[in-house]
Parts: structure tokens; sequence; C-alpha cells
């Protein structure tokens, strides 16, 4: 490696010259007057909360995954179990035994964003660890065992029978492959986007990113699929065929009240997903879900900010046409609240996840 590869392989230099790792606000700004425009139209600045009525504030901020579970038919969903806090470690044991659940496990906070506060708990200590430094309620599922994972973008307007797939994000998760030679550490810091979420990963596995793997093994370092965990996405929407659309929207049509989010799901092959079999709905996310497969490091900022907008004026048209049909939108104090509950949430996940 040159000195200038060197040079490029720094953080700085690898978020500079690749938008997907810029913040939010940076990737967002240039087209927020777009938002302010359909607001205006909507005549409100809050209009999202009507898109999917079932759904608290239309899942922009702030929905309970306790109760957008409950309108998920359970054979799509993975066994979960949810606490309040604060929570006592041994009942927390007791309640999962009770429920049949069998480690691997994974934790989330029932109010969450991004992969914050979500962990794979092994073990009894791991639970016990996790309901003592919870901030939040939280819920604990089974871990899916299939080994695929993908976001898959639906909207269906209200007064029309049948909905969309609109994008397909497939996410890789960040792995190495041994050669022998290396520590897990080594390998990692050669590996450009493993560099961006180096300090997690030390602070996740410890000791561990010092053994040696042998050559060819693989191992994943990060199993979340989400892309502030370190996972690639990959833009799947070419896959988005008549038999797989008709799967998703069967499935979406059993949510009562959902027209328009993101279904992040772990399946076994693509074949057994378009034939509508082992596969297991992890997240339904509503009105703030974000059509990830603009993620893909081919993609260039622009063609993610046209899918943005083209995302954002389906919300805006599903929104009026509910509102029209009686849902409302939230009012402008309502909306405020909305915001400043979800940055309290923000500080407290952020606590989970170090």
């Amino acid at each position: 490696m040159n000195s200038i590869q060197r040079i490029l392989h720094r953080p700085f230099f690898i978020k500079l010259f690749n938008w997907e790792y810029w913040s939010f606000a940076t990737v967002y700004f240039c087209i927020y007057p777009v938002w302010f425009l359909l607001c205006l139209r909507a005549r409100s600045f809050f209009f999202f909360a009507a898109s999917n009525p079932t759904i608290r504030n239309g899942g922009f901020l702030g929905e309970s995954k306790k109760d957008i579970i409950t309108i998920i038919p359970p054979q799509y969903h993975p066994p979960s179990v949810f606490f309040s806090i604060p929570s006592n470690g041994p009942l927390v044991l007791r309640e999962l035994q009770r429920a049949g659940l069998q480690f691997p496990l994974i934790g989330k906070p029932n109010i969450g964003g991004r992969g914050r506060g979500v962990k794979v708990l092994r073990n009894e200590e791991d639970v016990l660890n996790y309901a003592r430094t919870a901030y939040l309620d939280f819920h604990i599922q089974e871990f899916v065992p299939w080994k695929l994972e993908a976001g898959i973008f639906y909207v269906r307007y209200p007064d029309q029978a049948a909905g969309a797939v609109t994008g397909i994000v497939y996410k890789e998760f960040l792995s190495v492959t041994g050669d022998g030679k290396h520590t897990v550490l080594q390998l990692l810091q050669k590996d450009k986007r493993a560099l961006m979420y180096l300090g997690s990963l030390q602070t996740i596995h410890g000791n561990r990113l010092n053994v040696v793997l042998p050559p060819g093994e693989k191992m994943i370092v990060s199993p979340f699929g989400n892309h502030a965990r370190g996972s690639k996405f990959i833009d799947a929407s070419h896959l988005a065929d008549e038999t797989l659309t008709q799967v998703i929207d069967k499935i979406c049509k059993q949510i009562p009240g959902f027209y328009f989010g993101r279904l992040d799901i772990r399946f076994e092959s693509w074949e057994a997903l378009k034939c509508g079999r082992n596969f297991s709905i992890i997240e339904v996310n509503g009105a703030g879900a974000e059509p990830t497969h603009i993620y893909d490091p081919r993609h260039s900022i622009f063609f993610a900010w046209k899918e943005i907008i083209r995302h954002w004026v389906m919300l805006y048209r599903v929104s009026r046409i509910n509102h029209q049909k009686g849902h409302r939108y939230l009012g402008f104090r309502e909306g405020i609240a909305m915001f400043k509950e979800a940055k309290d949430w923000a500080r407290k996940l952020n606590a989970m996840t170090e």
C-alpha cells in the first residue's frame, strides 16, 4: 500500500468519498425543501401520521414494537417476550423459560432505530446484563435461524386493491475470512468498511479479535442487518417480480392498517421466500422507514435523493387518502412533543448501545 492509498484508507477520507457514511442531516439537507412543499400541500407538518392508522405516529417516530407485533400474524414473526423497566433479571429468565425461548436470543428496545441497543444474548449471563443495563422497555426474541436478510419496501394506496414492492435491499453481514496468518483485528483493519466500525467491534468482541482464523474460515463479526452496524446494503430491487410482489402484498394485507413501510425479513432463500415459506419478519417499519436500497455503494447521492423523494411523494399520497377517509394528522403540539420524546429515546438508546 503506497502513501496515497494509506491516506485514502483513513476513516476521514473513506467517509468523505463515500456518501453512505455521511450523517443523516448531511444526506437530507438538500432535499428538505421538497418535504416542506409536501407539508404545505397537506396543510400539516405531520401528515405522515395518517399513513398507517394502526401504528402510533404512522410509524414515523416513537412507534412501539410491542404494539406492532400484535397486529402481525404470529406465524410471520419470531417468538418474543416484552419487559418493562426497571426489570428483574431472574424474573426475565423465568419468563423466557416459560415462553420456551432457546438461546441464542436477541435483545431489542421496544422503541428503537438503526440497530441501537440491539444485542445478541448467548447465555443467561448476557440476559441478566441486558436487563440490568436497559434504559428503555425492551423485548427479547428468538434468534431467527435463516441466514439471509433483506429489507422490502411496500406501498399500497388505501383506495387500491393491490400494493407494490418499491425497493429491495439485500443485507450482507460484516465478516472476515481467515488466512492463517493475520488476526481478525488485522483483517478488519485492512477492510475499508470494517474500519468505519472498528471501535464498536472492539467493544463487542474484545480479545476474540486477536484470534487467527484458519485459511478460508469465515467469521461474521456483526450479525445485525443494520447499515449502522456494518452491514453492506446491496440494491436487489430487480428481484421484485410478480411472484414476490404477490407474496409480499398478501402478507402486508394481513397487517391491519399497514400501507407504507419496510419489512425487514430473514429467510432461507429467495426461492423459498417467493413461495411464501421459511421466512420471518423481524421488523415492521412505517412512515419513518428509508428506502435503504439507496445505500448500495454503487449508487450516487443523486440516485439516493431521487428515491427518497419518490417515496416521500408516495407517503404523502397514502396519508392524504387515509385522511380523506377520516384518519387524522398529528396536531402541531403533538408533533413537537413526538420529536422531543424521540430525542430523549435517542439518548437512552445510545447509552444502551455503548
